[in-house]
């Protein structure tokens, strides 16, 4: 179905996105850097060194970048013809729902605490946000077109 493969395709490339932003993200933390924000564009800075930025000691970029390796090893195992191990595309359009929800929840839940509880923003933490949100609505979209 050409619907599907260009959903497919769009949830590839927000997954590179959210991959590349989470990994430089991770890079910044680890090295103990400051993200490239363009002045009056954000404070990441504050977001980045806050106690948010880690759970048990685990940066949170770091925890996107495995679930954004994870969406998209599904995402490539769904075409058999490069490679051998078989993923049902059926379980493999499920899981990336179901991470995509989890992954949305909680970019929602770290958007609040910037905007209520650290008072600034991140740039690069949207970037994330909005690639999983994107994640989210085209493997909902995926869902929804196989019913019909």
């Amino acid at each position: 179905m050409r619907i599907d493969r260009n959903l497919r395709n769009l949830t590839i490339i927000s997954t590179i996105i959210g991959l590349v932003d989470s990994i430089y993200l991770t890079w910044i933390k680890l090295a103990h850097r400051e993200a490239l924000c363009l002045p009056g564009l954000g404070d990441c800075e504050t977001v980045n060194t806050s106690r948010y930025a880690e759970i048990f000691g685990i940066p949170t970029a770091l925890l996107g970048v495995m679930a954004y390796v994870v969406i998209i090893s599904l995402l490539l195992l769904e075409d058999q013809r490069f490679l051998t191990l078989p993923v049902r595309k059926e379980t493999s359009k499920m899981a990336v729902f179901g991470l995509s929800v989890f992954g949305v929840l909680y970019s929602a839940y770290l958007t609040y605490i910037e905007i209520v509880v650290l008072r600034a923003i991140c740039p690069f933490c949207v970037i994330s946000a909005a690639a999983m949100l994107g994640i989210f609505i085209f493997s909902l979209s995926r869902l929804v077109i196989n019913q019909e």
